[in-house]
């Protein structure tokens, strides 16, 4: 367990409404090491986002273990929780989550101010493949949704993140931007031996992974394992 940078280890997760009880994972077991891709695939409301949110830790287990880096974090506080996100974790959150206050450039820095790194070639080679060079100055509230996921994906890639989750990465971008976002995430994992974590509900994005889960009535079923991501079309 000791290469395991993620895992989960017979965990659920309930969600309680009232007097009714949601059972969104039962008893999974789910490992994920440096330098590997896995997609999560899913109906809407399965629980994908929810797997995500949980290695987060923004959302507790029911029962089970979580493990990042080989520690459990079941009796982690709110600062060693903060600790692992700016340094290890990078999130590329659906909604964006972007700082409205700072314009596109400090929104792509922050990551690396927390870890006092300095802007270098990598955030060039970012802004100029996700085409958001010419942003650099405006501020993320007069971009349109496109834009500012090209932004959100360079925020969370800018710190090389030693794990990275990435929640419907493509889901505002055209094809050949989409196309471009898959290499990009691929990039990472081979120059920076990342770990990503990707929840789609397309078929041809989980194929750039190399393995491929389906979430089905709380359980994780394995559906290909493949040495090298296959880049296919979106």
């Amino acid at each position: 367990m000791e290469d395991k940078l993620v895992s989960l280890i017979n965990t659920s997760k309930f969600f309680v409404d009232g007097k009714d009880s949601h059972r969104v994972l039962d008893n999974v077991n789910f490992q994920v090491s440096r330098g590997e891709s896995a997609a999560l695939t899913g109906t809407s409301g399965s629980g994908k986002s929810t797997i995500l949110n949980i290695i987060a830790g923004f959302e507790p287990l029911t029962d089970g273990e979580l493990r990042l880096n080989s520690e459990n974090t079941g009796s982690w506080n709110d600062q060693q929780w903060s600790y692992f996100r700016f340094q290890t974790l990078g999130i590329i959150f659906q909604q964006f989550n972007l700082l409205t206050p700072l314009n596109v450039r400090q929104n792509i820095a922050f990551p690396l101010s927390l870890n006092r790194q300095p802007w270098d070639n990598w955030c060039d080679h970012l802004v100029d493949v996700l085409q958001i060079r010419s942003l650099l100055d405006r501020h993320v509230s007069s971009l349109s949704g496109g834009q500012q996921q090209r932004v959100a994906i360079a925020r969370a890639l800018a710190h090389k993140p030693q794990l990275l989750l990435a929640d419907e990465p493509t889901g505002n971008l055209d094809q050949n931007a989409g196309i471009e976002v898959m290499r990009l995430l691929n990039e990472l994992i081979d120059e920076c031996n990342t770990a990503l974590i990707l929840v789609t509900h397309s078929q041809e994005c989980a194929d750039f992974m190399q393995t491929h889960y389906h979430l089905l009535n709380g359980q994780l079923i394995k559906s290909n394992n493949k040495d090298e991501p296959h880049y296919a079309t979106i």
